[in-house]
This record gives C-alpha cells, structure tokens and sequence, in this order.
C-alpha cells in the first residue's frame, strides 16, 4: 500500500485528491496538510511514501518545505511538487532539493495517480510538457566537469547506451524498443546506472548526462 500525504492550502484540492486515492486500491491517503510547515511536521510524524506539495502554500512555500522535509535526517519520504506554473525557478529548486516529479496541476488524475507511483518506487518525472526543455536548462547552468569522471568507466557499453538514451528523455519502453529487448532487462540496466553513477532517480542521471557532456551536440 502506498501511503500519501497531500498537502495544498485549497481544501477543494485536497478532498477532489484524497477522493481520488480512495478509488486506487494500492493507495491510501494518510494526512494531509494545508500550509509548508504542516506539511514538514506531518511528513516528519506520518512518513508517508510520497508525500504531494503544491508550490504555492502560505507561512512556507512548497518548495521551502521540499528542502525542509529531504534534509532531514532518516528521511526516506520521495515527495512530488505540484503547480499550476511551469516557472523554469520552480524546477531548478526542486530539482536540487531531489524531489521525485515536479507536475503541472493541469495534469490528467490518472496521470497524477501514475506519477505517485512512479515516485514510490523510487524513480522521477516532470511533467511531459516541459522535460527537456528544463532539465537541458538546469544542467546548463551547472559548472561542467572539468574531466570524465571515473565512475563512467564501470558502465559497460550497453549500459552508456541506456544512459545516453534516459538523457533524450526516452521513457524504458521507448528504450527497450531501440535497443530489441524487454522492458525488465531495461529497467535492470537503469538501476545499475543510477547505482554505479550514485544517482537518485532518472531526473538526475538526464543532469549528470548533460553536465558532463555525454549527449550528442550538447
């Protein structure tokens, strides 16, 4: 069961969402909070799976609150940052904080619903719409390495390759598509990119593939 904590200031939003969840049979609305610092302490005291902040919330604003909650120690809640903006700032913070996914409110439910449990199981996504516009964006205005770094050395070829292709934005059927092979043996790959690499989630490996120059024409 993934257990979610969905805190927005509209009470609305928060009933149409919880509403939502109690349609999901692998989902159950733990708490919810209608200001950032709530949302820090509910985080803290319920340890949601994913916990679902908007970005604009009264007394702290949903990013603040992002940092607050994957800074603290022993956190282990992926959070999922919601806007009805796609303000390139947004994201950039977001991003660095590690936040799992960074949606537009405008998102269909069941994609909304899909995203959680992307986040719960460990990997992030921004919204379609914006993708690589803004993590081509938020790579560029990183300093780029100054060398390769060593750890590119323990990918094998097949697994540079998947890299490579994670950092166009290819979604793992995508991958398995160009490369002829299933869809577990992509997602085996992946988890053994993000692993060697020491890297979050597939939003910070399509980061690190710019930073360091690995795409073609960047």
């Amino acid at each position: 069961m993934i257990r979610v904590l969905l805190a927005d200031d509209h009470a609305m939003f928060r009933s149409g969402m919880r509403a939502l969840l109690d349609t999901q049979p692998d989902f159950t609305c733990v708490g919810e909070a209608s200001d950032g610092r709530e949302a820090v302490a509910e985080t803290a005291r319920l340890r949601p799976d994913v916990a679902v902040l908007d970005v604009r919330m009264p007394r702290l604003d949903g990013l603040a609150a992002t940092e607050a909650i994957l800074a603290a120690p022993g956190n282990d809640t992926r959070v999922i940052v919601l806007t009805t903006y796609d303000a390139d700032e947004y994201v950039y913070r977001a991003l660095r904080a590690g936040a799992s996914g960074f949606l537009l409110k405008s998102l269909a439910p069941e994609e909304l619903v899909a995203a959680m449990r992307v986040a719960a199981r460990g990997d992030a996504l921004i919204d379609p719409s914006v993708t690589r516009r803004l993590v081509a964006k938020f790579a560029a205005v990183l300093e780029p390495a100054a060398a390769e770094p060593p750890e590119l050395a323990r990918l094998t070829s097949r697994e540079r390759e998947v890299l490579l292709l994670i950092a166009t934005a290819c979604s793992n059927a995508e991958i398995a598509r160009q490369l002829h092979v299933g869809e577990e043996t992509v997602k085996t790959h992946v988890s053994r990119v993000l692993a060697k690499l020491g890297l979050p989630d597939r939003v910070h490996a399509v980061v690190y593939a710019y930073r360091h120059k690995l795409v073609p024409g960047e």
